[in-house]
């Protein structure tokens, strides 16, 4: 009896096994669906990857085509006519001493030449600095000092501006270039590579331009420092001559003046 019982089990086993597997149809298995949802994302994300670089393709090439017929139509609007540092035209060099000066800042070779030949020239220690006050002394020191630096800062930005202008034609000459070949039809020309190269070319020119620039304003903020300073030294040399003149009279004039009212008394 056992054995009959053990034998049904087994064959009501085998039926419900089949009948999953073929009955009922396909199985609903949750791992296999949420697969199948990802791949069909990601084939919607590789075909709008792919439509967009289809795009970049057709605009880039719609610029390339358009750029190779009409160039100057593209960059004409763009361009303007400019002058960047032109040499200084020779002076008439009446009493022979200018010339050095036009050709140094130039080039920026020979300042210290050409501003001692158009200036006034340096002087040593006037006669008696030694026998004077030390508040006098300290006066004219200051205004010594304040005639070199004022020739040190002048020629040092000379020499700077000179130099700037003597390599303003080939900078010039390297704009012109890169508007040649901006506006050119050769393929090469059009290549990425070629683009980078012009991007980059512009982009240190640029910078340079920007050095240049705060070169200058250097030089100008150094000129206004030995402005102030002279300004100062002629307020401070005001305040030591009425401080002087002060201990001057109570020493020597008040003295001198009480002696004379005496004399008149007798």
């Amino acid at each position: 009896m056992k054995r009959v019982v053990l034998t049904l089990t087994a064959m009501f086993s085998l039926v419900h096994f089949a009948y999953a597997q073929f009955g009922s149809g396909i199985v609903y298995d949750p791992t296999q669906s949420a697969h199948a949802i990802q791949q069909i994302e990601q084939g919607q994300n590789i075909f709008t990857n792919s439509v967009k670089l289809a795009d970049n393709a057709i605009a880039t090439y719609n610029l390339a085509h358009q750029m190779a017929l009409a160039p100057q139509t593209l960059y004409q609007p763009f361009l303007s006519p400019s002058t960047y540092w032109m040499m200084l035209n020779q002076a008439a060099n009446t009493y022979g001493n200018s010339r050095q000066w036009t050709t140094s800042v130039n080039n920026g070779v020979g300042v210290s030449a050409g501003y001692q030949q158009a200036s006034i020239p340096r002087t040593g220690q006037i006669g008696g600095y030694g026998n004077l006050s030390t508040s006098g002394q300290q006066q004219i020191a200051a205004q010594g000092a304040t005639a070199d630096i004022n020739d040190s800062i002048t020629t040092s930005n000379m020499q700077t501006l000179g130099t700037i202008r003597a390599n303003a034609q080939q900078r010039q000459t390297d704009i012109n270039n890169l508007i040649s070949a901006s506006q050119s039809a050769d393929p090469a020309q059009h290549t990425e590579m070629a683009t980078l190269q012009r991007i980059n070319q512009a982009l240190i020119l640029l910078i340079q331009e920007q050095q240049e620039a705060n070169q200058i304003s250097q030089a100008y903020a150094l000129q206004q420092i030995v402005a102030q300073k002279q300004q100062q030294d002629t307020l401070k040399a005001g305040f030591q001559d009425t401080a002087n003149f002060t201990n001057t009279y109570q020493t020597h004039v008040a003295p001198a003046y009480q002696g004379g009212a005496q004399a008149l008394t007798y």
